[in-house]
């Protein structure tokens, strides 16, 4: 099992490096598509000079032909884009079956589910979170997002795997006893996929106001904002996305609540984690009330958005190193 343990390390190690490469190349896309664009552009603003003075010309009385000689270059679409995108894509679902390798043989080399501590969990979720972006592209061509979320998933799981790793170590008794386990493995799974979308969504948001700022005159060197969809779908995206995250932080709270009575015979305690998820609950309930019933919309649901999975991230870090409670599993 040690040496399971250690095939383990190595494959997640081994993720971090393909994911690394397909975030260069995705973002050599994204460069890419900034010079398409300002060529399109270019050549638009040529044509529309020519025909300006076409019209002079007609005007004088000249004779003035115009040619267009400066068509422009297409934007990478979904079922045209060069080999090196194609190439980031294989990438990433190699570096995904890599991971989920690395993932299984801990589980295994444990004799249990790979996610007892913070570094588990951070295993756990940057899998699902690679797992959501890539199974989306069979429905929405997201590849626009695949330096985010690639170079996201690079830098928290190299990170877990730097400064929280901890070797195997048995189940805490609270997590162990009764039927616990099985309520852990539920609570676990659905906040790790609601983590996934969630993280999606954020990445959808910051692309949204980054838009918005393109359309008002901002960014200028940002041309590759162009060829990607415009704020209203991206808004409805991520809206999508945070919805069904948010059903299954539903179901995290329910599960939780389950899990704690069955540990600790409490449904609720106001420990700091609990008290923290039901924040994360709160704040996108918040989004999605207020996105349907108020009217928000724009960079205000952008933001709510964006500070929702923040706090996702200050529950799993923050919370789990520097406050004690009986949700205390960092293993640190």
């Amino acid at each position: 099992m040690e040496r399971l343990s250690d095939y383990s390390d190595i494959a997640v190690w081994s993720a971090v490096a393909v994911y690394a490469l397909a975030f260069l190349l995705f973002t050599l896309d994204l460069a890419r598509r900034s010079v398409l664009v300002t060529r399109a552009q270019d050549a638009r603003a040529a044509r529309e000079a020519r025909a300006t003075q076409s019209r002079t010309d007609s005007a004088g009385g000249g004779t003035a032909v115009l040619l267009d000689t400066d068509a422009p270059e297409s934007v990478p679409t979904a079922s045209s884009g060069p080999r090196y995108l194609r190439a980031a894509i294989a990438l990433t679902w190699v570096g995904w079956i890599v991971h989920l390798a690395g993932a299984t043989m801990r589980g295994i080399a444990a004799e249990r589910v790979p996610w007892a501590n913070m570094y588990e969990f951070a295993l756990t979720a940057t899998a699902i979170m690679i797992g959501v972006f890539l199974i989306a592209q069979f429905w929405q061509d997201l590849r626009y997002l695949g330096a985010f979320i690639t170079g996201f998933v690079t830098l928290a799981l190299g990170l877990a795997a730097l400064n929280v790793y901890v070797p195997i170590s048995p189940l805490p008794a609270a997590l162990s006893s009764g039927v616990a386990p099985i309520w852990l493995v539920i609570h676990i799974i659905v906040a790790t996929l609601g983590t996934g979308f969630f993280a999606l969504g954020a990445a959808l948001s910051v692309l949204q106001l980054l838009r918005a700022r393109r359309d008002r005159g901002g960014l200028r060197r940002a041309g590759y904002l162009d060829s990607i969809p415009g704020t209203g779908r991206l808004e409805d995206f991520a809206y999508r996305l945070i919805v069904v995250g948010f059903v299954f932080w539903t179901f995290t709270l329910i599960a939780g609540a389950i899990w704690a009575n069955a540990a600790w015979g409490r449904y609720w305690g106001w420990d700091t984690k609990e008290v923290w998820t039901f924040v994360i609950w709160v704040l996108y309930a918040g989004y999605i009330h207020a996105r349907a019933t108020r009217g928000w919309r724009g960079t205000r649901s952008a933001w709510l958005a964006i500070i929702g999975f923040a706090t996702v991230i200050f529950n799993f870090s923050i919370v789990n190193i520097f406050f004690k409670g009986f949700h205390a599993y960092s293993g640190l």
